[in-house]
């Protein structure tokens, strides 16, 4: 098995790791939120510091399974990172501006809206450079 990650380009690696931490968080982010109040703007029910809603959860899971599945081939992790990576690059801008509270996103600069910018940054670095 050392072997097969050998074979994987670095952006593959970070689509793989990605996608599974973001699977992780998805599923932690329900056994915080339960499935009730499915888009709700309360901040009070947090993973670790970052608000969740249970449509929030849901957006990680299908992340966590863009990236993982895209990581099986070079061209498709080049591609799931820019794709991630751009869309977290508008939740940065969209959240900044209050524009998400829908998905429990609470607007101005705060630690979840630098999460975004850096995942966001990181995404597009490997979907272009660091592929």
């Amino acid at each position: 098995m050392a072997t097969a990650t050998r074979d994987k380009t670095s952006g593959q690696l970070f689509a793989l790791a990605f996608g599974a931490v973001y699977l992780l968080v998805g599923l932690l982010g329900f056994a915080v939120t339960g499935f009730d109040d499915f888009f709700a703007s309360k901040f009070n029910e947090v993973l670790i510091v970052f608000p969740v809603n249970p449509a929030h959860n849901l957006v990680h899971l299908l992340i966590g399974a863009v990236w993982l599945a895209g990581s099986r081939t070079a061209a498709g992790a080049k591609a799931a990172n820019m794709g991630i990576g751009i869309a977290y690059l508008a939740v940065f801008l969209l959240g900044l501006v209050g524009l998400l509270e829908w998905l429990a996103i609470e607007g101005g600069l705060n630690a979840d809206q630098l999460l975004h910018l850096v995942t966001g940054g990181l995404g597009v670095y490997f979907g272009t450079a660091g592929a």
